[in-house]
């Protein structure tokens, strides 16, 4: 099921493209290419003074770390999250040789976009996700003190909505995508006075 986004300009396809759906296909495998390159592309981000505060853990179904992280999601997460060919957890390093790592967040955030963009361009959906455990993460995988588990994200084939059972999960799939109006979005001059 496509969802391409609804814009005031031509956007590429891969950001028109890209959303994070639930729905996943249980049987649909993501394989170790598919998450080398995904993994490249996160590797690849911008990040302040290079710095590269990004990490990932990997897991693919039906192997011990993806069941550790399944295990660590929260139990919502967990009823469709089970489907996904992999599971990762971006984790945020705060501190290198140097000390403090500026704008670690924003570098893992930077990381996270290139590889739900390269899921796209895989023909594989992303899905990223707040709800897990990080002190779960933490101390299952030895996650060192200057390292913050942030995000975890499921990877994996696109199924039908159906296969989410639940008739409000079902029509929330397959609801419209909606964002906020790019006059509320960007602006020109002063706060709230509209760039278009």
């Amino acid at each position: 099921m496509r969802k391409p986004a609804e814009s005031s300009a031509p956007l590429a396809e891969l950001i028109a493209q890209r959303w994070s759906p639930r729905a996943l296909d249980e049987t649909g495998e993501v394989s170790w290419d598919q998450l080398r390159s995904l993994l490249e592309a996160a590797r690849w981000a911008a990040s302040f003074g290079n710095t590269q505060p990004a990490r990932y853990l990997v897991g693919r179904r039906g192997d011990p770390t993806f069941q550790r992280i399944l295990g660590a999601l929260t139990e919502r997460n967990r009823s469709w999250a089970h489907r996904a060919g992999a599971l990762l957890i971006a984790v945020m390093v705060t501190r290198n040789e140097k000390g403090d790592i500026p704008y670690a967040e924003y570098g893992l955030g930077l990381a996270g976009q290139n590889l739900v963009l390269q899921a796209v361009h895989e023909g594989l959906v992303a899905h990223q996700m707040a709800g897990f455990d990080p002190e779960a993460i933490r101390r299952d995988f030895a996650v060192p003190p200057e390292a913050v588990p942030r995000v975890a994200i499921a990877v994996g084939v696109q199924a039908d909505p159906e296969v989410l059972g639940e008739e409000r999960d079902v029509l929330r799939e397959r609801s419209p995508r909606r964002r906020i109006a790019l006059a509320d979005f960007a602006f020109s001059d002063s706060w709230g006075k509209p760039t278009f």
